[in-house]
């Protein structure tokens, strides 16, 4: 027995949302706590998009980086070692405090201070590097990447897709390729971009599981700087 047009409309309409939510409630790549310092695949380099990260966190409005009159664009919240499956985290010795002359090395990459130290307790102690040595690491590949211009300080709010996105950052950077990155995004609305680079940080790299867990809400909005 076939169904009636509306009926088949129905059904069908019934399983993209089935299908949808399944896709919604995949878990993103798994934290593994306490593994071995060095013992990673690849670096994910995460770019956050102030306008959006401001906008999706009404708490932080007192954050540096929120700061009325303060127009920040990408900030580094983080470079992160990254397996093929999950990532390790807070790796020996990552309660030790981090020394000042290596936060100072972090000077101008993170958006403050308290961002930075907990990145090197969180991914940094991961990373095999001393404090110094990977904030290092973090300056010299976020030298590396250049942002679209169309990106560099938007004055008006914007729509685009995140594969959109995605390749406006491969034209502006050669070797990069959409498979090798990622988009966040919160309530439809970008908060920050990934990019995936081999362990010795010279080249991108595909990442599967990082892409998979990128933004796929269609069109999102690019909040201007302001």
């Amino acid at each position: 027995m076939s169904l009636p047009r509306s009926g088949l409309a129905a059904a069908l309409l019934t399983l993209a949302a089935l299908l949808a939510g399944a896709a919604q409630a995949q878990p993103g790549p798994r934290e593994q706590r306490g593994e071995p310092a060095g013992a990673f695949d690849f670096y994910v380099l995460a770019l956050s998009w102030s306008p959006g990260f401001c906008e999706l966190n009404p708490n932080a409005r007192s954050r540096e980086q929120c700061e009325p009159g303060r127009p920040s664009g990408f900030v580094v919240h983080g470079l992160w070692p990254q397996n093929e499956a999950g990532y390790p985290s807070f790796c020996e010795p990552s309660n030790r405090p981090v020394p000042r002359g290596a936060v100072d090395e972090a000077a101008g990459l993170f958006p403050d201070e308290g961002l930075a130290r907990y990145q090197w307790r969180k991914h940094g102690s991961c990373s095999g590097l001393a404090p110094s040595e990977y904030f290092r690491a973090v300056r010299q590949v976020r030298e590396r990447v250049r942002v679209p211009d169309r990106l560099q300080k938007p004055g008006t709010d914007t729509k685009a897709l995140p594969l959109e996105i995605e390749r406006a950052f491969a034209e502006a950077n050669p070797g990069l390729r959409p498979e090798m990155m990622a988009v966040a995004c919160g309530r439809r609305v970008f908060q920050e971009i990934r990019l995936c680079l081999t362990k010795d940080l010279r080249s991108f790299r595909a990442c599967p599981e990082v892409d998979r867990d990128g933004c796929r809400a269609g069109e999102i909005t690019i909040n201007a700087v302001r």
